[in-house]
Order: C-alpha cells, then structure tokens, then sequence
C-alpha cells in the first residue's frame, strides 16, 4: 500500500538528514539530484527541518549562484552532545563530540587496580565531565560505552566477569546518576571494534567478516551477513577461551589460562618474542600493551626479499622467526572460527594486529590456506586499539541521530 503523507514526509526527511550526515552540507537542488524527489517537494522539507531545529543554513555553494538553492543547508550539530568511552583493565578513554561526530575533546586516565572501586569509579566519571566541560556541551544526549566481558542481551548491561575490575559494572550506574538526562548505553569492546572497522577501516567492503582481536587480551567479533552476532547470552567471540594445542592445560568456565588467551594474549606475545630476542621495543604508544611495541620492532627488524627491512637497514633473521611463531599461533585460533562460520575474511584487530601489518597479516593468510579449505582473505587492522572508541561514537551517534530524527 502507498505510504500516507504523513509516512512519505518522514521517509523523506530522514532521508536529507542522513545524506547531509554522509556527505555533509547540501543545496537544496543537490538534496532534490540525490533523493530523487521533486522541487517543491524538498523545498517543503528544508522549511520542515528547520523549523524544527535540526537544519540551518551554512553557508552557500558558490558566488555565482544566489537564491535559496544557492544555500548550504546542514545538521544542527549543537543540537545534542556525545560521548565514547573505552573502559579497559587499566584505564579509561573518554571523547565528547556534537550530534555529527566532530570531536571536541579527547582525555584519558590511567586508574590502578589497588585503589578501591569507589575512587576508581569517581577517576572515570569525573573524566567524563571534565571532557564534557571542555567541549562546551551543558549537557551530554547519549554516552556510548566499549567494555571488555559479557553484555547480557536482555538488559543491555555489563555482566559479572571473573577477572575484570569491579569498577566496571559500577561505572555504568554511576555515570546515569550523575548525567540524569543522559542516555547510558554499554557494548562489548571487540564488538564495537568490529564496527568501526566495519564503517570506517579494514573491512569497509565486507558484510561478513570476523574481527580477531589482539591487544591486552584477545577476543573476537562475529559480522554476517551485515549484521553483529552476539548469541544467546552475549558471548559470541570469547575466542579466549577456545581450547588449543600448545598450551600447558585446559581453559575453565572462569578462567581462560590454557585457551587460546595463552598462545596469543599480550603476556604471552612478550614471552614469545623474548624467546626470539626480540628488542629494543620500539617507543611504545601510551596505553598500548607491551606486545604490540614488539610486534611492531620486529616487522621495521624483519628482511624482504632483498635483505633490506622497511626501515632501510639490515634485517635479523630472528625476527622473522618471531613473526613466522606467532603466525602460527594465530592461525590456530582463527582457522577454528574459519571452519566453522566461514567468514571469508578475518581481521587482525587490536593493537597488536595494527602493529604486525601486512607482514603478519600475510604470514597468518598463508597458514590458513594450508590448514582451512575456505578461502579467507586476512587483512590487518587500520584502525588499532582507537577502533573501540571510534566504535563507541558511533554508536551513540546513531542512536541519538535516531531519537532526535525519528519524528521527521
């Protein structure tokens, strides 16, 4: 059946708003060349949308044109305030952008696991609203969440996890009480990885793909069919615990030591490449696990086929054998979600997977062709350890652009 007006000037409406979020501000003749509609009729809805205060005019297309199809018409992007969080073991990552994603201010925390889950959770909040008073927002609309551990899928929050820090589950709650009008919402830190890479890095041309990340610990991320797979209790991609050869035991229902976490986790990643003498780190980026600093010396450390490293210099063969070991320790974990889902593509996520690059992306794919008869494409992460909170904005820019758009 045809949509009523009142249906057809909603579908339309938010079918400017999201245009002018992908391309940024338009005309009004380049919204009617783009949506296919008819002049009068997106005259109509550019009066709409700003009467109701979600567009405004920006400026204007060029000097030779004048009139209302000469004006730039763009998102009111004061109209509502974000925020990101990256809530890892250690610390906390905090980033406030307006209603289009435009950050306006970034900060981070360091937060000790001995000082108690009260100060803990004061540290994160008070970074929040420092950040928030810095991007000169009143007041924040949504707060977007990546944590590590289980989301449950009914109530969207953060689950007990043995391991994590108890300021975790904390935070969430304390962060609703003090922004009372904002809305708080919570996801895995993979998950939202996966995403950003999804939309804005490794796997923009995939709509299936499995994220294997590598950073303090491990994990993956499961996207089919252009859709995030999380399973019935959340738990899709706690690849951590996956029961592998080479390790000394098996993993338990608390505790993944002996599963895959073993082979391929930070720790394990740093004993490996000291086996391989690897070093001197390079200078390691703040916040970042020791491994990925390794990681990333051996393959500047690694020859081509000339002999020469990327660096210019002579390479060691040590380092090369470091790479070709860990290689072989991913490719057990992701020839496992290989077999099984047949994704067609894995990424090397995390810091980790960022700092091995094609070298170790190409290591991985060839083990892989040789243990998987799945064609599987590896690629490595362009976004690292910043794809959480990247994930996390948008996120909570889609849900708020969907609050405040809904009506039009």
């Amino acid at each position: 059946m045809p949509a009523s007006p009142s249906t057809a000037r909603a579908i339309n409406d938010r079918l400017a708003l999201r245009l002018m979020q992908d391309e940024g501000p338009l005309t009004a003749g380049q919204l009617k060349q783009l949506t296919g509609l008819s002049r009068p009729t997106v005259a109509d809805l550019v009066e709409r949308l700003a009467a109701a205060g979600l567009i405004e005019v920006v400026g204007e297309a060029g000097e030779q044109r004048r009139g209302p199809n000469a004006r730039l018409y763009g998102i009111v992007t004061g109209r509502a305030h974000l925020a990101a969080l990256d809530v890892r073991t250690e610390g906390v990552a905090v980033l406030v952008s307006d209603l289009v994603g435009r950050v306006l201010a970034e900060a981070s925390v360091p937060i000790g696991g001995d000082i108690g889950t009260g100060p803990a959770v004061e540290q994160a909040v008070t970074l929040v609203e420092r950040a928030m008073k810095e991007s000169g927002a009143d007041r924040l609309h949504t707060v977007g969440i990546g944590a590590p551990g289980l989301i449950d899928p009914a109530s969207g929050e953060l689950r007990d996890s043995s391991g994590l820090p108890a300021w975790h589950r904390r935070l969430v709650a304390a962060l609703q009480e003090r922004l009372p009008k904002a809305r708080v919402t919570v996801e895995n830190e993979t998950n939202l990885a996966a995403l950003a890479e999804q939309r804005e890095g490794a796997a923009s041309d995939r709509d299936t793909f499995v994220l294997l990340w590598l950073g303090h610990g491990t994990g993956a991320a499961v996207v089919l069919d252009g859709a995030l797979r999380r399973g019935a209790s959340g738990g899709t991609g706690e690849i951590g615990f996956l029961p592998v050869p080479g390790t000394t035991g098996l993993p338990s229902a608390t505790d993944c030591e002996g599963g895959f976490h073993s082979l391929a986790g930070s720790a394990a990643v740093v004993a490996l490449a000291r086996e391989h003498e690897i070093g001197p780190a390079l200078e390691p980026v703040p916040g970042e696990p020791e491994a990925a600093a390794l990681v990333r010396a051996a393959v500047a450390q690694t020859p081509d086929a000339a002999g020469g490293t990327p660096g210019g210099g002579l390479g060691t063969v040590s380092s090369g054998r470091f790479l070709d070991a860990l290689a072989d320790r991913l490719a057990i974990g992701a020839a496992s979600v290989v077999a099984v889902l047949d994704p067609g593509c894995v990424v090397l996520g995390g810091e980790v997977g960022q700092a091995g690059g094609e070298a170790l992306a190409t290591r991985v794919a060839d083990r892989l062709r040789r243990m998987a008869p799945l064609p599987t494409q590896v690629r490595p992460s362009l976004l690292g350890g910043a794809a959480v909170l990247r994930g996390a904005l948008l996120t909570a820019r889609e849900a708020a652009q969907e609050e405040l758009f809904g009506g039009h």
